[in-house]
């Protein structure tokens, strides 16, 4: 195993880590670039004109570090996020006709923190399922792969959105299954009833989005985007597209489970029937999609907390509230993607008992599901 720690921290730390070039738009007028704060000049509290709240301004003088003006020292107000001295940053400037250039902070420099974390991820998912452990950390960057690189640009270009997301769902269902549990049957199950339970939530996502008269206008980005392409995406298709990829993950972790149970009572009771396999196996199922679905609405719900704060502070009635599109997508995409993790447990468990023989379990063990 110390192989695979020593490959994978060596593959991040000889990654390119070249800082982001400053980008400068086409008529050259304005962009941004990384800065550090060299000093703190004074910190006040301003009232934001017509809303009563109250923000904090600092005054700070900062070093730009890159672009065409690498080295440059600038004096601005900051009312976005506060800073510390010595803080990385990225700087806005904008470029008056009168030849004087305005700055403003763009956002936080967070790309140490997030390569620690990562790194971090990595460390303890390696050390925790060895092998296995690395196999599904390339199996997660195979899926970042299809996604960025095939998935994001098929959709920009107009392709249908739920079609090309169940063909790139499978491909990912594919790297993700086959590359951490390995190629044999045990897998084949479990992509099979991943496969088959994706089938039937998109079925029911169609369904449920024509019922309910969503029209995929459910959040800013979703405005941001239909003004940026000029109308030409099909919202809605992306929202059925954003469904499907959203619970692909989580049927495969209940198809995985389940295809690993039913392997291992075969294995160590080769005596039971195939009837009595599938009962105990379908107990298992039941609790893991007990915690799965309650897992699944806290997630929505920890990501939608600050909506849902705005709402409760808000003299609107419960059922009005649940009526706007924008809790109503949230709603359509819990309930189907729970829906689709019950039919997932049946499914994969009936597959697993005809398929699966114990001399299947013997090859596959050792190659189980792992959180």
């Amino acid at each position: 195993m110390r192989y695979f720690i020593i490959t994978f921290i060596l593959a991040i730390l000889l990654l390119p880590t070249a800082p982001l070039s400053a980008y400068l738009s086409e008529d050259g007028l304005q962009g941004f670039s990384q800065a550090k704060v060299i000093e703190i000049h004074d910190v006040r509290q301003e009232e934001i004109p017509g809303t009563g709240a109250v923000a904090t301004v600092q005054e700070i003088s900062a070093k730009i570090l890159e672009g065409p003006e690498e080295g440059k020292i600038v004096r601005l107000n900051n009312d976005y996020i506060e800073l510390n001295e010595g803080q990385k940053f990225f700087i806005n400037f904008f470029f008056t006709p009168d030849g004087s250039v305005i700055y403003s902070v763009r956002d936080v420099d967070r790309r140490a923190p997030l390569l620690f974390l990562t790194l971090l991820f990595a460390g303890v998912v390696i050390l925790f399922g060895g092998k296995q452990g690395f196999r599904s950390l390339l199996s997660l960057a195979g899926s970042f792969v299809v996604i960025i690189f095939i998935l994001l640009p098929l959709l920009l270009k107009g392709y249908p959105p739920v079609l090309v997301s169940v063909l790139v769902g499978s491909l990912i269902l594919f790297v993700a299954i086959f590359f951490t549990h390995g190629f044999n049957k045990q897998s084949v199950v479990a992509l099979m009833g991943t496969a088959g339970a994706v089938v039937l939530t998109g079925i029911l996502a169609y369904i449920s989005v024509e019922f309910m008269t969503l029209s995929g206008f459910s959040s800013d980005e979703t405005a941001f985007l239909n003004i940026s392409t000029a109308g030409t995406l099909d919202l809605r298709g992306l929202l059925l597209g954003g469904i499907i990829i959203g619970v692909i993950g989580v049927l495969d972790d209940i198809a995985v489970t389940q295809a690993a149970v039913v392997a291992e009572l075969k294995r160590t009771s080769p005596k039971l029937s195939p009837i009595l396999v599938y009962k105990k196996a379908i107990r298992v199922g039941r609790e893991h999609v007990g915690a799965l679905v309650n897992t699944l609405v806290l997630a929505y719900a920890g990501v939608s907390l600050p909506l849902l704060l705005l709402f409760y502070n808000t003299e609107s009635s419960f059922i009005r509230i649940v009526n706007n599109e924008i809790f109503a997508t949230e709603i359509v995409r819990t309930i189907v993607g729970s829906i689709g993790l019950v039919l997932a447990v049946p499914l994969t468990t009936a597959l697993a008992v005809w398929i699966l023989k114990g001399d299947d379990a013997d090859s596959s063990h050792g190659h189980s599901h792992a959180h």
